[in-house]
């Protein structure tokens, strides 16, 4: 099969070749999400737009440095492990929320007892599930308590472990906080409309730490979910910065040398998942081994990445990021054939294919080429195209038989926050494979690097065998701004607001 390359219409560029941009005299970054967000509670949502809000409104008790690979104290000053399941924290005294209330160690122990608790429902477990409880020493002194050996837990803590002030959510709860967010970070929300526009500004008296003091006084942010009118505005000047934009418009836009474009490897994978555990029809063909690796040789990963995803983009076969630890490399693949794809379908006892429903909620060409390939091998594809938290919810609930989704990991370094995440008996766990299940329970809690390591592989090695997901390429992320932007990419995929800044 071969793959159009995506076009842009040519008139809309000749159209707004003479646009001009806003100066950077109001010392605001006008920029766009494309997902409508569903919470700006962080841990209510598991979109990445969350997640930048949530770096730059809220902090967490650590920082890792990006540039290092470090992790810094950020809310705590210090960190010391009294055992493999217990960590104190000396905190930073002299915090302030956005709303004045003193940040101390009744905050932390609040903050954790609530998110780990189950019945309140965070959404991605994974983030909070390995914390048991949090206990006060003193007012600037607190220790976490994990319910297990957790060597992952530095990562989780610098990441999206955001710290809540204690009074105000008591008070108004994830609604509370989704209408008038309340962080420490170095922005703070100031106007709000659910899902659709966010104006954050700098906080003057944010205590500076590793992330430092924002470098320009405002982003102002509207959702815009069609990329082509977010370009349109670009052209015009009404947006300064652009983000996750499609590989054709990334090269058009550098073409023209009329702005700085930025190509960077992300952590964020591709993979579709399939209905192998039988959630959403006990007897479907997705339950069957053979069908899940026909539909694995019918795709051609490669020339999709060639022809679509580009910049540093490359094929995977593991069920996780490459720059992840324990993501073992050297596994089993499945090559792009077509005919033995057919082969096995005929095996599985559909000679003549069969018809199913395949549900994306992002990069439709991608999804729309898939479809193409599956269709060349017989299996008729009725496409559903949803909101991300739509699909996520229909997800959890087994009403999928099949879906192209991707997994960003909350730029966690480290494959529990992907591999476990899907493959642990949770809400998303499409295969419910006992076996796997034990051993990356087991690998999360091994404070043994190399055991941890060996089990991964013997997850990720079943998991390829029997085509849980076909794993499909990592991403990258091109970014595009105005020349009077400064901002550095860096490869976890988070755009830190408080490093916006202007030459």
């Amino acid at each position: 099969m071969k793959i159009s390359k995506l076009v842009l219409s040519t008139a809309v560029y000749l159209a707004l070749s003479a646009a001009s941009y806003a100066d950077k005299a109001s010392d605001t970054v006008n920029m766009a999400f494309l997902k409508e967000l569903e919470s700006a509670d962080v841990y209510f949502n598991t979109a990445r737009e969350g997640l930048l809000l949530n770096h730059s409104v809220w902090d967490g008790l650590l920082y890792r440095n990006p540039e290092t690979g470090e992790y810094e104290g950020n809310l705590a000053e210090s960190w010391t492990w009294i055992n493999d399941t217990t960590i104190e924290f000396k905190l930073r005294q002299g915090v302030k929320f956005h709303n004045g209330e003193p940040f101390n160690a009744d905050d932390v122990v609040y903050t954790v007892n609530f998110v780990a608790n189950k019945d309140n429902g965070v959404k991605s477990q994974t983030n909070v599930s390995w914390m048991d409880h949090a206990e006060k020493i003193d007012d600037y002194t607190v220790r976490i308590v994990a319910d297990a050996p957790f060597p992952a837990a530095e990562e989780f803590l610098a990441g999206p472990v955001a710290m809540y002030p204690n009074e105000y959510y008591a008070e108004v709860g994830p609604k509370g906080m989704a209408a008038h967010p309340v962080g420490t970070g170095p922005f703070k929300i100031t106007e709000l409309e659910p899902g659709k526009h966010f104006v954050l500004e700098k906080n003057d008296d944010y205590f500076g730490g590793p992330k430092g003091m924002a470098k320009v006084s405002k982003i102002d942010i509207r959702t815009i979910p069609d990329m082509n009118t977010q370009i349109a505005e670009f052209f015009n000047g009404t947006l300064d910065f652009l983000w996750n934009i499609p590989a054709d418009q990334a090269e058009k836009l550098g073409a023209m040398g009329k702005f700085d474009v930025v190509n960077a490897p992300a952590i964020r994978v591709g993979y579709i998942t399939m209905d192998a555990a039988g959630r959403f029809d006990k007897e479907g063909p997705m339950t069957k081994k053979k069908v899940r690796q026909a539909i694995y040789h019918a795709i051609d990963r490669k020339a999709i990445v060639e022809a679509l995803v580009k910049g540093s983009s490359t094929v995977i076969d593991s069920a996780c990021s490459p720059v992840q630890f324990a993501c073992a490399q050297d596994l089993p693949t499945y090559d792009y054939d077509p005919a033995k794809a057919k082969a096995l379908l005929a095996e599985a006892g559909y000679p003549d294919g069969f018809t199913i429903d395949f549900y994306a909620y992002r990069d439709r060409p991608y999804a729309e080429a898939m479809m193409g390939f599956l269709n060349e091998v017989g299996i008729k594809t009725n496409f559903s195209y949803l909101q991300y938290a739509a699909l996520r919810e229909k997800r959890a609930k087994g009403e999928v038989p099949i879906s192209f989704q991707t997994w960003g990991s909350y730029s966690i370094a480290d494959a529990s926050a992907i591999t476990s995440e899907f493959f642990t008996g949770g809400d998303w766990d499409d295969a419910r494979d006992p076996e796997i299940t034990e051993w990356l329970t087991t690998a999360d809690k091994s404070t043994d690097k190399a055991a941890r390591k060996d089990l991964y592989k013997k997850a990720l090695t079943k998991i390829v065998d029997e085509a849980y997901w076909v794993p499909l390429f990592t991403y990258n992320v091109n970014y595009a701004m105005s020349k009077e932007m400064d901002f550095k990419a860096t490869p976890d995929e988070l755009v830190r607001f408080f490093t916006f800044g202007w030459k």
